[in-house]
Order: structure tokens, then C-alpha cells, then sequence
């Protein structure tokens, strides 16, 4: 492989309460477009990938000035406002009051949120220093969805990196290790 496995990391980052926002693509596409700008501005390495209804695993790496903490936090801090901005207008939503709820619960009981909050605290960093560490999250990630009876293939989901990893292009540039 050419890069150096101490540089990488698994993070994963979940909804509070597990709440399923990302059943509808706009959500989903608000987190794309967001990992794609931190790719841009933020010197993101994205490895791997899947967005699942209610969390979002990844093996990342961050070069230039940023760390990984940074770019969660601005990553988290961003997608949390828009994607509460779209579900406040989003009056074609049946679960909107709910999910509202359940969002505005959660930032009543966090000193650090306001109105709304979104992502439970944390990223759950965890350095992949093997190959073989990296191999098994690497599987773990793509296999989420089959695992979840959504897809009965990795690369037949089109929020993952099982696609690129499979010959095709996905969503989200990644760097595809052999």
C-alpha cells in the first residue's frame, strides 16, 4: 500500500437517538456535499465510506493544517445546520415534528447545543495500524448495507465507496487501495 497506515483512521458518527434522517437522498446529499468540500478545503482523505440511515462510517486521513478533529467538528457543525434548516421547511416530511423533537430534546440536555442538535458527541476515532486492521474495517464498511438487508451486493449501494472499490465511480472521490 502507499501510505502509511499509522496516518489512518475509522470514525464513525451517529445520529442522536439513531434517528433515521438519511432515509430521504436531500439529507444524505447535504453530508455528500460536505465531504466533498472538506476533500477540497479541508485536506479530507477519504478511503472508504458508507452512510447508512442513521450513522456514517469512514477510513479517513487529514494532510496540511487541519487535524481529524477539526475537520469532524466543521464537518458535524455544518451538516447539522443544514440539514435542520431543510427539515424546519420541509412540511412534505411525516416524521418532521418528530425528528424535531427528538433533535430539540437532545440539545436541551448538551450546554454546547442551541436549538437543535443533530450528531451525538464524538467520531470514535480508531487508528488502523495494520493492514489487517484496516482490511477488516475496510469489509466492515461495505458490508453494512448487506448486512442491513438493504442491498444484497456492497457496490449496489450508492452511498458507499463498495461501488469504486468495485470498478465504478461513486458519489465521493475516494482513494482506492488495492
Amino acid at each position: 500500500m502507499g501510505r502509511i497506515l499509522s496516518e489512518l483512521y475509522f470514525v464513525t458518527t451517529t445520529v442522536v437517538d439513531w434517528v433515521d434522517i438519511f432515509t430521504r437522498p436531500k439529507y444524505k446529499h447535504i453530508v455528500i456535499d460536505s465531504l466533498a468540500y472538506c476533500q477540497q478545503n479541508k485536506g479530507l482523505k477519504i478511503y472508504a465510506w458508507v452512510l447508512m440511515n442513521n450513522h456514517l462510517h469512514m477510513i479517513i486521513s487529514v494532510e496540511g493544517d487541519y487535524a481529524i478533529a477539526d475537520v469532524m467538528r466543521d464537518f458535524k457543525k455544518y451538516t447539522s445546520k443544514q440539514i435542520m434548516a431543510e427539515l424546519q421547511n420541509d412540511l412534505q416530511e411525516s416524521r418532521r415534528e418528530w425528528m424535531l423533537d427528538r433533535f430539540s430534546f437532545a440539545a436541551a440536555n448538551d450546554s454546547k447545543a442551541t436549538c437543535y442538535k443533530l450528531w451525538q458527541d464524538g467520531y470514535h476515532p480508531e487508528l488502523l495500524y495494520t493492514e489487517e486492521f484496516y482490511r477488516q474495517k475496510l469489509d466492515y464498511i461495505h458490508n453494512n448495507p448487506v448486512k442491513q438487508e438493504i442491498v444484497a451486493h456492497p457496490e449496489d449501494y450508492l452511498y458507499s465507496s463498495a461501488r469504486d472499490y468495485a470498478g465504478d465511480k461513486g458519489l465521493i472521490t475516494v482513494i482506492v487501495e488495492p
